[in-house]
């Protein structure tokens, strides 16, 4: 079956960045848009961005436009997610999911705290 691991969350001072990274296996990594969505403690999944299958498309919620980049490599089958200018309201467990499979979101999360 799918499984869709997260790794790379840490604790970070505001203004920090970190690199997420998403191991998929179970499906044909290359023929899926793949997401990221986020879950802070008490609140829904947030939508955060997606990427084509090819890596062509790339699309960003606003709160993280211009601070977030999605990019793949469909050799490895691992999904990745920089963060960049952290701000203390992306504290949240981040996930990645298959297309729009993120609700509720699947498989290991990793988790990123944004704090001084």
């Amino acid at each position: 079956g799918v499984q869709l691991v997260a790794s790379g969350g840490d604790l970070v001072q505001p203004g920090g960045s970190l690199r997420l990274s998403c191991a998929a296996s179970g499906f044909t990594f290359r023929n899926y848009f793949m997401t990221w969505v986020r879950q802070a403690p008490g609140k829904g999944v947030e939508w955060v961005g997606k990427i084509s299958g090819g890596g062509a498309q790339i699309y960003y919620a606003d709160s993280v436009k211009g601070r977030f980049t999605i990019s793949r490599d469909n050799y490895k089958n691992i999904l990745y997610l920089q963060l960049n200018s952290l701000k203390a309201e992306d504290t949240a467990m981040y996930y990645c999911a298959r297309n729009n499979e993120y609700d509720p979101p699947p498989g290991q999360g990793t988790q990123v705290t944004v704090s001084s």
